[in-house]
Formats: structure tokens, C-alpha cells, sequence
């Protein structure tokens, strides 16, 4: 059977997760494709326009006119081509292509970077597989102000579409440091004097008496509905817990990262 061309063939939503870099090349969603050229961060190859797509709309104005100064191609389609290129939900009318993410240096986000500027606030994911709940924790690291991410580059999902669309433009801002494996992540940010938080219901802290926010502190995460693996709970200095007064057992990932990351961010502003 011969293959479909790319974007054929694919259920929205459901991008296969990578492992052979960060992705991020094809970007989907009017917010992501703006982020993408006002970062100017890497090369953006090419951008497709659905013909249906109102060009006065500010948004799209606005993307029309950085893809002009920048002399991106651009590439005005029919709706249905776009969507068949697209490979998440809703891609808005938008679509890039550019050159896939830059991975960053594990060893250089431990580092501080200047004198008087804030120690490393890390966030570490222990097997996120939906693009919706990492797209979801890459957007709150960008905006409570982490200064990294480290994703395992096995086992979890990368930056696909769907994960550049829910990131709403915080793939372009957020450094992502591939590693092979969590554990070993996580003994080079014990070397290195970056405290690791792990996530976990069952913990008897509160996240919200964590006096180690305002040092350089890790965030572990785990995955969804699996929590942290034993190892990696093993490895982490604290344990803990959001506090919780309904009934229900647990919150999901991508929101307890936001309590968790804006915590930090409080204590940090003081």
C-alpha cells in the first residue's frame, strides 16, 4: 500500500510522538504562527493561508505582514488542502513550516546567567504523552517564568502541531533540554545545586510551604494518571503535595503544574 503524502492520513490531534529531536517544525494556529515570526528564532521555510481566511482579521494581518517583512513564501490554499496538511483540531486558516526547535544544553540551563539574575526554575516531565497537557504546561512555564524544560526523549511526546498550538507561542521562548533518560536528568541537576520538587498526591508537604521555591528548584511532573515513576520519585529531594478540599482524588497535570509553577512565582516575587 503506498503511503498518504504527508498531513494525509493522520487523525487531528493524534501527531506521533518523536524521538529523534524536539519537532516543531510544522506550526498550526494563528497565535503559534504569530509567536513563530515575532520570535524570529529559526528559519520559517514557508506559510499556507486558507483562502477562506479573512486577511483583515487583526491576527491574521498582523502574520501577513511579519511573513512580508521577512520574505517568508507565502502560500494562499484552499481550505481543504490546508487541512489536510494540518495535524491538529483547528489549525485557524494557518499553518508554517519552519526549522525544527533548537534543543537546549541541560548543563547550561542549571546555570545562572549573570549576576543578579533569579536562580534556575526547571520544570522536569516524567512521560507526558498528550500534546494537549504538554502544549497546556509549556504555555504556564512561559508564562510564570521558568527558564527551562526537560522532556525525555523516549517515551514522551515532543513538539508537534497539537503541542505548538495548545503552547500558544511558548515553544518559541521556553528552552527544551532532551534527555535520555529522567533519573539521569535529574542526578546532573543534583550536581549541579538545583533542588528537584516532585509532584505527588500522596506527599505529606504542601506545595504551598515550599520555602525551597526561591533557590534554583525543579519541578518534576509525572505522567498522566501514572504520576512520577518509582525511580524518579526516589531520586527527587521533596515530595509535594496541592492541597485539595474537594472530592475528587487528583487534579490533571497541566493544572496542578500551574498551581505548582505560580507558587513558585509568588514566593519568588516576594
Amino acid at each position: 500500500m503506498t503511503p498518504p503524502p504527508p498531513g494525509r492520513g493522520r487523525r487531528p490531534g493524534r501527531s506521533k510522538a518523536r524521538t529523534d529531536g524536539l519537532g516543531g517544525d510544522q506550526i498550526e494556529g494563528r497565535r503559534a504562527v504569530r509567536e513563530l515570526l515575532v520570535a524570529r528564532r529559526r528559519r520559517v521555510k514557508d506559510l499556507w493561508v486558507s483562502d477562506t481566511v479573512d486577511p483583515d482579521h487583526p491576527v491574521v494581518a498582523e502574520i501577513l505582514a511579519l511573513a512580508e517583512q521577512q520574505r517568508v513564501p507565502l502560500r494562499r490554499v484552499g481550505r481543504g488542502r490546508l487541512e489536510a496538511e494540518a495535524r491538529s483540531d483547528a489549525p485557524q486558516g494557518v499553518l508554517a513550516h519552519a526549522e525544527a526547535l533548537p534543543e537546549a544544553d541541560l548543563g547550561h540551563l542549571v546555570q545562572r546567567h549573570g549576576p543578579g539574575t533569579a536562580p534556575p526554575f526547571l520544570l522536569v516531565l516524567d512521560g507526558i504523552t498528550d500534546p494537549q497537557n504538554l502544549g497546556a504546561l509549556l504555555r504556564t512555564a512561559e508564562c510564570a517564568g521558568a527558564t527551562g524544560v526537560v522532556l525525555g526523549r523516549h517515551r514522551a511526546v515532543h513538539v508537534t502541531p497539537t503541542v505548538a498550538k495548545a503552547a500558544a507561542g511558548a515553544i518559541e521562548y521556553v528552552p527544551m533540554a532532551l534527555a535520555s533518560g529522567i533519573p539521569a536528568a535529574m542526578q546532573t541537576l543534583a550536581a549541579a545545586g538545583v533542588w528537584t520538587v516532585g509532584l505527588d498526591g500522596g506527599a505529606e508537604q504542601s506545595l504551598f510551604g515550599l520555602e525551597l521555591a526561591t533557590e534554583a528548584v525543579a519541578l518534576v511532573l509525572g505522567a498522566e494518571g501514572a504520576g512520577l515513576s518509582r525511580l524518579v520519585r526516589d531520586r527527587c529531594d521533596v515530595l509535594a503535595a496541592i492541597p485539595q478540599l474537594g472530592a475528587l482524588s487528583s487534579l490533571n497535570v497541566s493544572a496542578a503544574a500551574a498551581v505548582a509553577c505560580f507558587e513558585v512565582s509568588r514566593r519568588r516575587l516576594g
